[in-house]
């Protein structure tokens, strides 16, 4: 049976008990915007909340500051330091990083996890290494560079002499810290676990039930509450009769929780949570609960007439965004290709839906969440409770999937005000119905593009208009357009050719509370200039690859200057992550050779394609489909990414693979409804998630490559909904500009 390293979570305040003791061993961690050392004192069982620990135990300790929720990072950031450390996978234990500040950002979405702190865990593997390799050549009297650490020792390879890393671990924890640009990195040729596939850390614990996520926190006198929540964004309770509901065996008591002001932000919603001492009672009690809700300015909002205000919008001038050329006014109807597409309001549905525990006391106050954002929940958190963020302390556990819900911590909030209501530890379970009708949706929205073309019916002028209440909207009162970095998610960051190209974004108002989901703004647009290339191609009569090939132009660098607008690139430098055709051609050449080892398409068959790049990865994606009798079957997915250089390649396909499912489902059969304020979907029901019996077969190709790091757990969404509708239309001539498929098709 192969061996699998442990997982540990252990406890900041522990760590500060053993300061200034004796014994210990080597821990290297970040404070303030410099390295710096820190003695540990410990015997076998080693107790740290920094980046690296060697024990007396031969064990090396490496924390992952980043949050788990099944895209291995867990594995991926252990790995790093792991490499650079020259350490034995096998003598490897993962610490669970808690809140901390000096860890820099915590936040485990954007697809940044490796991107953002690839060189700096690099460095400090490497630091470790040295200062072990100082301490072995100190205890043998002889120059640093005759020693060398490998495979979990140093050696001496003129007198045959070798030190395990456990036996130089205080010697070495009591050397300063070296220098960054002092230390030398490994050439890639020399990785042992950078680039090579590792099973994840969690998975046997995740394969047997032992492991723990929120919903498996248990608290000595927990109590655990249930919430209603307003149905409509802006209602509060009016009038309250619970008395039905405290007559429920197990309720103990019933709060109703302060309505938000202002912009949502990560406020609780308000709404009445029944607190019981287990999760039935809760539930019962709140069937019983008699509401009356007061009104609010959003009972009015419906999709049907919200969206076809968009459409109705992005017809009509829009607010500059990108001018690329001079602007084209002429748009000759004989010469012109124009089209409009949608896409509705979309839920995160992670199977574990958020949930956290609290324990507020007179010392401050402790969480157990599955959270992605573990600084912010520390900081909304304090702020909620009055306290200083020091005396919040976040324990991060596995999440059941993510997306982008559980970095926003309003869940976290609500069991802390309960737990200091109560004064007792308070555990809050979102429902499934919960989480679909009360999270953070992904924006609805419209596109429009239209095309000029020449005589050879290629576009000598693009406009294209973008209509989505703003995430910004959930950060400030007044909002009314899109924001700058969500228009440089798939809207202004195309990297055509086109003499004139202009992209503006036009007005659309926010009713309900609207987040970041798994790709972000990418969805949409992604999926508008996706169908809008395909439908260029196939009036030219050429294949869809080879019309984005041809827009795109030949390989270069392309750093949108002079184009009225500062491209964001993820928080990117263009220098490390420019945006490269050459990088869009490979993977577009990838897709179609595997394409082209596939049989040819049957009757009632088509094959669809489309191309994106995001978070700073390129993903070009094909997708098989057939349509019988208006039933659609999805019979094939191809996927290429570039992602730069890949730590775990295992991860890599795992996640493009989970990628197309996600977009799938989304394309397929997400949508959220909403009539008079009130979300239509409940449950799995009527918000389904695609079945394994509608899963293609997906073939995914890692491109091997000496480039930055870059996005992994999202880049391949964006793709998969244009690739699917394409798909459609060469299979039946239909075109599917409005999504969700199950609208047009049964599936």
């Amino acid at each position: 049976m192969r061996t699998f390293t442990a997982v540990q979570n252990f406890s900041r305040r522990d760590v500060l008990k053993l300061f200034g003791a004796t014994g210990g061993g080597l821990v290297l961690g970040a404070s303030g915007l410099s390295w710096s050392p820190m003695a540990l004192a410990q015997n076998k069982e080693l107790r740290l909340n920094l980046f690296i620990a060697i024990g007396e135990d031969n064990k090396v300790y490496l924390t992952c500051h980043r949050s788990e929720m099944g895209q291995g990072i867990r594995t991926g950031i252990p790995q790093i330091l792991a490499d650079e450390l020259e350490a034995d996978w096998q003598q490897v234990v993962v610490v669970q990083g808690l809140a901390d500040k000096r860890y820099g950002s915590q936040n485990t979405d954007g697809s940044r996890s490796i991107r953002k702190h690839y060189d700096r865990m690099r460095q400090m593997g490497a630091m470790a290494r040295t200062m072990l390799e100082q301490a072995a050549a100190d205890a043998w009297q002889v120059p640093v560079g005759e020693v060398k650490a490998e495979n979990h020792q140093v050696v001496h390879a003129k007198t045959d002499r070798s030190f395990s890393f456990g036996e130089l671990a205080i010697a070495a924890s009591k050397l300063p810290m070296p220098e960054v640009d002092t230390i030398r990195l490994k050439e890639s040729k020399e990785f042992k676990h950078i680039g090579k596939s590792h099973r994840i850390v969690d998975m046997e614990k995740m394969l047997s039930g032992e492991a723990n996520y929120g919903y498996d926190i248990q608290l000595d006198g927990m109590l655990y509450a249930s919430i209603t929540r307003p149905p409509v964004l802006g209602s509060d309770v009016e009038k309250l009769n619970d008395s039905a509901a405290r007559k429920v065996a197990g309720v103990v008591d019933i709060i109703q929780l302060p309505a938000p002001k202002g912009a949502p932000k990560f406020q609780v919603l308000g709404g009445v949570a029944v607190i019981a001492t287990n999760t039935w009672s809760a539930l019962q009690g709140r069937k019983a609960l008699e509401i009356t809700w007061s009104a609010s300015a959003n009972d009015s909002h419906d999709t049907t007439g919200y969206l076809n205000t968009l459409v109705q919008r992005v017809k009509q001038p829009g607010k500059l965004a990108r001018q690329q050329g001079s602007e084209n006014t002429d748009w000759p109807e004989n010469s012109s290709l124009k089209a409009i597409y949608t896409v509705p309001y979309l839920a995160h549905a992670p199977m574990e839906p958020p949930v956290a525990a609290a324990s507020v006391s007179t010392d401050g106050c402790e969480i157990w969440a599955s959270t992605q954002t573990p600084q912010s929940t520390q900081q909304n958190v304090a702020a909620n409770l009055g306290l200083e963020e020091a005396l919040v302390k976040v324990n991060v556990t596995l999440l059941g999937g993510g997306f982008g819900r559980k970095s926003k911590p309003d869940f976290s909030v609500e069991a802390a005000l309960l737990s200091q209501k109560l004064k007792r530890p308070v555990k809050v379970c979102w429902s499934r119905e919960d989480d679909i009708q009360n999270g953070y949706l992904h924006a609805i929205s419209a596109q429009f593009y239209q095309a000029k073309l020449d005589d050879e019916k290629m576009p000598g002028a693009i406009l294209q208009r973008t209509a989505f209440p703003s995430i910004s909207s959930t950060f400030a009162e007044g909002v009314e357009y899109p924001s700058a970095g969500e228009l440089d998610l798939g809207f202004v960051d195309i990297p055509f050719t086109v003499p004139s190209y202009r992209c503006e974004a036009v007005k659309a108002q926010a009713h309900t509370r609207i987040g970041w989901l798994r790709s972000v703004s990418n969805i949409q647009h992604a999926f508008g200039i996706g169908s809008f290339v395909d439908e260029l191609a196939q009036n030219a009569g050429k294949p869809c690859p080879k019309m984005w090939k041809e827009m795109l132009g030949q390989p270069r660098q392309v750093d949108f200057a002079g184009q009225q607008f500062k491209y964001g690139n993820y928080g990117e430098e263009l220098s490390r992550h420019p945006v490269d055709i050459g990088r869009y051609h490979q993977v577009i050449d990838m897709v179609e050779q595997g394409m082209s080892k596939e049989a040819p398409a049957k009757p009632g068959q088509g094959w669809g394609f489309a191309v994106h790049r995001s978070f700073t990865s390129y993903v070009a994606v094909a997708i098989l489909v057939e349509v019988e009798n208006t039933t659609l079957r999805v019979l094939q997915a191809i996927a290429a990414i570039d992602a730069g250089l890949v730590v775990n390649p295992d991860r890599v396909v795992s996640q493009t693979e989970g990628a197309v499912i996600f977009g799938l489902s989304l394309a397929m059969m997400g949508e959220i409804t909403f009539q008079e304020g009130q979300i239509k979907q409940s449950n799995f029901h009527d918000y389904p998630l695609l079945r394994m019996g509608q899963c293609p077969d997906i073939a995914v190709t890692v491109v091997r490559s000496d480039a930055a790091p870059a996005g992994v757990g999202e880049p391949a969404v964006p793709p998969v909904a244009p690739a699917l509708t394409n798909a459609i239309f060469a299979a039946t001539g239909t075109r599917i500009r409005d999504l969700p498929v199950n609208k047009t098709l049964k599936l």
